[in-house]
Protein backbone atom coordinates (compact mmCIF):
# COMPACT_ATOMS: atom_id res chain seq x y z
CA UNK A 1 0.00 0.00 0.00
CA UNK A 2 1.45 3.34 -1.04
CA UNK A 3 1.75 6.15 1.49
CA UNK A 4 0.94 8.54 -1.37
CA UNK A 5 -2.71 7.43 -1.21
CA UNK A 6 -5.37 7.34 1.45
CA UNK A 7 -8.56 5.29 1.63
CA UNK A 8 -11.75 7.33 1.87
CA UNK A 9 -15.38 6.41 2.50
CA UNK A 10 -18.65 7.61 1.00
CA UNK A 11 -21.59 8.29 3.32
CA UNK A 12 -23.98 7.54 0.43
CA UNK A 13 -22.45 4.11 -0.25
CA UNK A 14 -21.78 2.36 3.07
CA UNK A 15 -18.88 -0.09 2.81
CA UNK A 16 -17.53 1.49 -0.39
CA UNK A 17 -14.02 2.90 -0.25
CA UNK A 18 -11.75 4.54 -2.77
CA UNK A 19 -8.04 5.34 -2.74
CA UNK A 20 -7.08 8.93 -3.50
CA UNK A 21 -4.02 11.17 -3.33
CA UNK A 22 -3.17 11.74 0.33
CA UNK A 23 -1.62 15.21 -0.12
CA UNK A 24 -4.63 16.64 -2.00
CA UNK A 25 -7.07 14.97 0.40
CA UNK A 26 -5.33 16.41 3.47
CA UNK A 27 -5.06 19.89 1.96
CA UNK A 28 -8.78 19.92 1.15
CA UNK A 29 -9.72 18.37 4.50
CA UNK A 30 -7.74 20.98 6.43
CA UNK A 31 -9.20 23.83 4.37
CA UNK A 32 -12.79 22.56 4.68
CA UNK A 33 -12.54 22.07 8.44
CA UNK A 34 -11.01 25.54 8.79
CA UNK A 35 -14.01 27.25 7.17
CA UNK A 36 -16.97 25.19 8.40
CA UNK A 37 -18.81 26.51 11.45
CA UNK A 38 -19.54 24.30 14.44
CA UNK A 39 -23.14 25.50 14.65
CA UNK A 40 -26.10 24.26 12.63
CA UNK A 41 -27.39 24.86 10.04
CA UNK A 42 -23.82 25.35 8.87
CA UNK A 43 -22.51 26.66 5.57
CA UNK A 44 -23.81 26.06 2.06
CA UNK A 45 -21.38 24.04 -0.06
CA UNK A 46 -20.80 26.79 -2.68
CA UNK A 47 -20.04 29.25 0.13
CA UNK A 48 -17.65 26.77 1.73
CA UNK A 49 -15.88 26.31 -1.60
CA UNK A 50 -15.41 30.06 -2.04
CA UNK A 51 -14.12 30.38 1.53
CA UNK A 52 -11.65 27.51 1.29
CA UNK A 53 -10.19 28.22 -2.16
CA UNK A 54 -7.66 30.78 -0.83
CA UNK A 55 -6.49 28.21 1.73
CA UNK A 56 -5.55 25.58 -0.87
CA UNK A 57 -1.94 25.33 -2.04
CA UNK A 58 -1.61 26.50 -5.63
CA UNK A 59 0.87 23.69 -6.26
CA UNK A 60 -1.89 21.11 -5.68
CA UNK A 61 -4.89 23.08 -6.95
CA UNK A 62 -3.62 25.56 -9.57
CA UNK A 63 -6.29 28.25 -10.02
CA UNK A 64 -8.66 26.05 -7.99
CA UNK A 65 -8.73 23.33 -10.63
CA UNK A 66 -10.37 20.09 -9.46
CA UNK A 67 -11.26 21.71 -6.12
CA UNK A 68 -14.95 20.94 -6.63
CA UNK A 69 -14.32 17.22 -7.05
CA UNK A 70 -12.00 17.09 -4.06
CA UNK A 71 -14.44 19.10 -1.94
CA UNK A 72 -17.21 16.57 -2.64
CA UNK A 73 -14.93 13.57 -2.02
CA UNK A 74 -13.72 14.98 1.30
CA UNK A 75 -17.23 16.05 2.29
CA UNK A 76 -18.64 12.55 1.78
CA UNK A 77 -15.71 10.96 3.60
CA UNK A 78 -15.96 13.30 6.59
CA UNK A 79 -19.72 12.74 6.75
CA UNK A 80 -19.13 8.97 6.78
CA UNK A 81 -16.63 9.42 9.60
CA UNK A 82 -19.09 11.69 11.48
CA UNK A 83 -16.61 14.59 11.57
CA UNK A 84 -19.04 16.86 9.73
CA UNK A 85 -22.80 16.72 9.39
CA UNK A 86 -25.29 18.12 6.90
CA UNK A 87 -28.37 20.02 8.02
CA UNK A 88 -31.69 18.26 7.35
CA UNK A 89 -32.80 20.99 4.93
CA UNK A 90 -32.08 21.88 1.31
CA UNK A 91 -29.75 23.11 -0.07
CA UNK A 92 -26.96 21.09 1.55
CA UNK A 93 -25.39 22.94 4.48
CA UNK A 94 -22.44 21.52 6.38
CA UNK A 95 -21.09 22.02 9.88
CA UNK A 96 -18.52 20.39 12.12
CA UNK A 97 -19.73 17.90 14.69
Amino acid sequence: MSDDNIEIENVNKPGYTERVNREKYMAMRDALLAVLPAEMPGMKVPDAKQALLPLLPDTLFPEGKTAGWWLKAVQLDLEAKKIIVRAPSKPVQLSKV
